[in-house]
């Protein structure tokens, strides 16, 4: 297993640690968009615009931009439910995937699927997973796809740290690393799963979780979008050049509770630790800062693109706000049991006496 730490280099002549100035910029301007549209749905939420489940990515944008921007358009995502900002970073129109929030006949799954399904099969966004690790071995499906019919796309798969104890995660990591998938794992290491510290569930680190697999595993520090970009980079090629598959212990942090029906720190972490985060390491802040002392970027230029990111979140939730439920007969559709045979056989209530 190489286990490899990411490490910022000296300032390039053009840009910034390697990345080139109008990327950065763009990695800024994106996780604006994300944070200005996690806020606007958060406030949809409160007020009762959203229902069911809603998972905030604020704080770990760097997350999404740093690996997704990295792709090629030919390229396949799929993902967990903290998923909002990963379909923005795949090109999903704001107004779409805000649409699906509100449930309307709008958005990206017609409305039926939610703020754990979001979908675009021409960006090649599949999915939006409410089961914990349930995209694991779905990625690993595409990565076979892929290899079979001799194409040349690599595939990203996000996950949250409690996947990575499901045994559908063990079963796809080693089935591809038998047959050399070209897909990359990315376990976002935001240290909870849901409600309890990762290190009082698992005896071992993240990062060795893929070593028993023969599969190379790398830690990236996931606050610093410059860091992450430029390490998917390399991956990407690698994988992509027939390495076979990789794994990421992407270290992050959410500055929100697990879902809007928590607290903000929670009954397992303290206020003091999310208040040192938000104040130390939210990485808009921290690409900010250094664009600006690298003189890449004013307050005025800066202003700019947030008012364009607060815009765009607007304009969103107006979309979806005057967009219309589905259709009632839309219930009936996408199902695949017919009306009747939709509960479990082996319950006996075919017997005789089994009751109705």
């Amino acid at each position: 297993m190489a286990d490899t730490k990411t490490k910022k280099t000296p300032k390039a002549a053009d840009g910034l640690r390697g990345v080139p100035t109008d990327t950065a910029l763009r990695l800024l301007r994106e996780m604006l968009l994300y944070r200005r549209f996690e806020e606007k749905a958060e406030e949809a939420y409160a007020i009762g615009k959203i229902g069911g489940f809603c998972h905030l990515h604020i704080g770990q944008e760097a997350a999404a931009a740093g690996t997704i921007l990295a792709l090629d358009e030919g390229d396949y995502v799929i993902s967990a439910y903290r998923e909002h900002t990963q379909a923005l970073a795949r090109g999903m129109e704001p107004s779409v995937i805000m649409a699906e929030l509100f449930g309307r006949a709008t958005g990206c799954s017609g409305g039926k699927g939610g703020s754990m399904h979001l979908f675009d099969v021409e960006r090649r966004f599949m999915g939006g997973h409410g089961i914990v690790g349930a995209q694991v071995p779905l990625a690993s499906g595409l990565g076979w796809k892929i290899r079979y019919r001799e194409e040349n796309d690599v595939v990203l798969c996000f996950m949250g740290d409690a996947a990575v104890n499901q045994g559908a995660f063990h079963e796809a990591l080693n089935m591809s690393a038998v047959w050399k998938l070209p897909v990359i794992y990315v376990v976002e290491n935001n240290e909870y799963g849901m409600g309890t510290a990762f290190s009082r569930v698992s005896a071992t680190e993240i990062h060795e979780r893929s070593c028993a697999y023969g599969i190379p595993s790398s830690i990236v520090d996931g606050q610093d979008v410059l860091a992450t970009y430029d390490a998917f980079r390399t991956l990407i090629d690698e994988v992509r050049g027939g390495g076979g598959p990789r794994y990421v212990d992407l270290r992050t942090y959410r500055f929100k509770g697990h879902s809007m029906s928590d607290p903000v720190s929670g009954t397992y972490r303290s206020k003091e630790e999310v208040d040192g985060k938000v104040k130390e390491a939210d990485p808009i802040r921290l690409l900010r800062d250094e664009l600006m002392e690298a003189g890449l970027l004013d307050q005025e230029s800066l202003e700019a693109m947030d008012a364009e990111a607060k815009k765009q979140a607007l304009e969103a939730f107006e979309f979806a706000d005057e967009s219309p439920l589905p259709d009632e007969g839309e219930l009936y559709t996408h199902v695949y049991a017919e009306l009747g045979h939709g509960r479990i056989f082996m319950d006996g209530r075919e017997r005789p006496g089994g009751g109705a």
